[in-house]
């Protein structure tokens, strides 16, 4: 019999602590029988001795391995007791064969196989634990106090539905549920101002997917692409990927400004309702006019409609997409970004002759999103969550948004923050001598998450190194005041020290 130790052991390291004790248990024999730790025909403890050895009910040992038997992992032999099956391990590759008698292993250069590499690309980096800093000024990012677990957890039991599963256990192949595209076209859409069939909506893994897919079907190394400066690296990251000849355009109060430079492009990358970073909102005589030049330069505009109705006691503004007469801009939106991110799931709305594209070049990457999770997605709108949850955040982030502006103006004084009128985010600029890199890196070892700005520009060499960004999605009402108080102290301190 194994010694006690090894039991204790296997099942501290070997199960996940989030599921049932009958599920750990489960979850650490398979565990011990696909890892040699039981061989095949070996015997397993009596459900008296493990239950014993474990401190758990005699009973929950009975039931997992009653499972354990269904499943073939196990056999039960009278009046023997329970012994791992002779064929559990069937159908696996043994031992991988000696290399003796092959030629010298050569590495393999990469350097020169590689068309380029994504990880030299300046990205917004977030700490890996920033969820268990203190201060989290994190944009973006999951929630769990205003995380709808109830409602979500609901969606996802009716998904299981018999009559359900049958609808999104197939392949889909190049389609996406019928029922989270009509959601969209007659829910989401029209609160954006957009009427759109059902064949002009294509479903996403996220809104990244989205730009992915446009790029790779629109873009070469010689279309001329227009993007916000400062603006959102990731969108950049994309484009720059395809083409040599991305436009830098200046942002001011209003959002993205409207000079010739425009007249140049085949395609502007814009983010009209909060612009990425700096949450201005783009005017409706400044769509308007966007349109006019478009139109003029024969240009298309890809709208990243994010955040979109995320404004504090105020009407949306119609979306870019609401005001297009002639199919010239691309809608991409999201649907998990405000409270579950890492449910990644968005869409694009545009021309039926783009998005059959769209869907055959996505079947060539991953056939169809997660068909779960699409209609889970779908009765969690049709249930009014998505709805009751949009006012819930709204109104969570005016209350952060209002202490988070008292806060900078109580403490940081001089500093220079866009008015918070929506989103989740502020934008900041801080005084001549600041440099937002090395804040970040002093405020991360007192617990402070923040983002310095300079990743939103296009020029890192040019970039001002005194802008950052506060997010207000992931930190507590009452850890703000405090947060932004002690991030301060640190800038005091790094002022004091370039002064000596």
């Amino acid at each position: 019999m194994p010694k006690p130790v090894l039991w204790e052991s296997l099942f501290q390291r070997e199960s996940a602590t989030h599921l049932s004790l009958q599920g750990r248990l489960r979850q650490m024999l398979v565990s011990a029988i696909l890892s040699g730790h039981l061989p095949p025909g070996a015997p397993v403890p009596s459900s008296r001795y493990l239950a014993d050895q474990l401190g758990i009910a005699r009973n929950t040992v009975v039931f997992a391995y009653q499972q354990l038997v269904s499943e073939g992992y196990l056999v039960s032999r009278e009046r023997s007791g329970h012994f791992v099956s002779d064929d559990v391990l069937s159908g696996r590759l043994g031992q991988a064969p000696a290399s003796a008698g092959l030629p010298p292993r050569t590495a393999v250069r990469w350097d020169e196989r590689l068309r380029f590499r994504p990880t030299r690309q300046r990205n917004i980096v977030k700490p890996r634990d920033w969820q268990t800093a203190p201060y989290p000024f994190v944009y973006g990012q999951f929630d769990q106090e205003l995380f709808p677990t109830a409602e979500w957890r609901e969606c996802c039991i009716k998904a299981l539905s018999v009559l359900d599963i049958r609808s999104w256990a197939p392949d889909l192949i190049t389609h996406d549920d019928p029922a989270l595209i009509e959601q969209i076209r007659t829910q989401v859409l029209p609160r954006r101002g957009v009427w759109a069939d059902a064949d002009e909506i294509v479903i996403t893994v996220g809104a990244q997917h989205a730009l992915y897919l446009l790029a790779d079907l629109l873009i070469n190394a010689d279309t001329v692409v227009g993007m916000e400066d400062p603006g959102y690296p990731d969108a950049r990251n994309i484009f720059a990927s395809r083409t040599r000849n991305l436009v830098p355009l200046p942002i001011d109060a209003e959002g993205l400004c409207l000079g010739t430079n425009l007249l140049d492009c085949e395609y502007v990358f814009v983010t009209p309702s909060h612009q990425c970073p700096t949450t201005a909102t783009m005017p409706l005589a400044r769509r308007q006019q966007l349109l006019r030049l478009a139109a003029e330069a024969d240009c298309m505009l890809i709208e990243d409609d994010f955040e979109s109705e995320n404004r504090y006691g105020e009407t949306p503004i119609a979306a870019l997409k609401s005001l297009d007469q002639d199919g010239r801009v691309i809608y991409v939106g999201s649907l998990a970004k405000a409270f579950a991110p890492g449910l990644r799931i968005g869409y694009i709305v545009a021309a039926r002759e783009l998005t059959a594209e769209l869907r055959a070049l996505r079947r060539l990457m991953l056939r169809h999103p997660s068909a779960y999770i699409q209609r889970a997605f779908s009765l969690f709108i049709s249930l009014g969550h998505h709805h009751a949850l949009l006012r819930k955040q709204s109104h969570a982030y005016q209350l952060r948004a209002a202490e988070l502006a008292n806060a900078l103006a109580r403490h940081l004084p001089g500093w220079q923050a866009t008015p918070l009128t929506g989103g989740s985010s502020c934008w900041l600029h801080g005084p001549p001598w600041l440099d937002a890199g090395r804040l970040a890196q002093a405020a991360l070892e007192e617990g402070i998450v923040i983002e310095p700005g300079g990743v939103f520009f296009m020029n890192e060499a040019n970039a001002p190194r005194n802008t950052l960004r506060l997010g207000y999605t992931s930190i507590s009402a009452d850890r703000i005041e405090p947060g932004i108080a002690r991030l301060a102290q640190i800038a005091q301190r790094m002022e004091l020290r370039g002064a000596a």
